[in-house]
């Protein structure tokens, strides 16, 4: 199910909010966020945001009264809030915890979970296209729209891979040493950021064999670590 954009729902004034207004304030979102992902936050000027969405500036400050801080953040969440649930979805997919592997599957199953979520790059490119600005530009980025992007996208998706890997730890095939939340960052830090990087988070895709090759050197130096026993 699709979300409205934060502040725009969800316990703020803004829920009197008439659904036409709503919808509207989606579409501005929507319009603007392959803007914000070709300029980055610091470049893309109100101006150019207003045209994408083919309105004025002084409808989008109608609607975004906060100007361009309140607009990205905006997009940010719903952008990320949109691959968090593809993610969540996924990690509970292949990794159920009702349904835990064969031992002998398991660094098979680990090396799918990465290459589904690095096959999202290519299905959200505009959405990654921020992400890669919001590292770029943390300096520039207002603090509370970087600590709205961790909680819409990047924390939830922890969240649900450390819950999946303390599952395969009940299950007996991993020793999560008392810490699935810092299980669930080595998992990716050796399975997906090489592809990420390398890729410039989808930007230049690497040829098939090469990404296949990083995450399955990334899962078995995960798996040296923490496979139980």
């Amino acid at each position: 199910m699709e979300e409205a954009p934060e502040g725009t729902s969800g316990g703020t004034a803004q829920d009197a909010l008439p659904p036409r207004k709503l919808a509207k304030r989606l579409a501005l979102v929507r319009a603007t966020c392959g803007v914000f992902g070709r300029e980055g936050y610091a470049r893309a000027s109100v101006d150019a945001l207003a045209d994408a969405a083919g309105v004025s500036t002084r409808t989008l400050y109608n609607h975004f009264p906060g100007g361009k801080a309140e607009l990205f953040r905006a997009v940010v969440t719903w952008s990320s809030g949109e691959v968090r649930d593809a993610h969540v979805a996924t990690v509970r997919a292949l990794l159920d915890p009702a349904r835990p592997p064969h031992p002998d599957d398991l660094e098979r199953d680990l090396a799918a979970l990465a290459h589904a979520l690095i096959d999202a790059m290519a299905k959200h490119p505009d959405h990654f296209a921020l992400v890669r600005h919001v590292h770029a530009e943390a300096d520039h980025v207002p603090p509370d729209v970087l600590a709205a992007w961790k909680a819409a996208g990047p924390g939830p998706v922890a969240e649900a891979l450390a819950g999946a890997l303390a599952g395969l730890a009940d299950a007996g095939l991993l020793d999560v040493h008392g810490d699935a939340a810092l299980a669930g960052s080595h998992f990716t830090a050796l399975s997906l950021n090489s592809v990420v990087q390398l890729s410039h988070y989808g930007v230049l895709p690497l040829p098939e064999a090469e990404t296949d090759r990083l995450v399955r050197g990334g899962v078995a130096a995960f798996l040296r670590a923490y496979r139980a026993g």
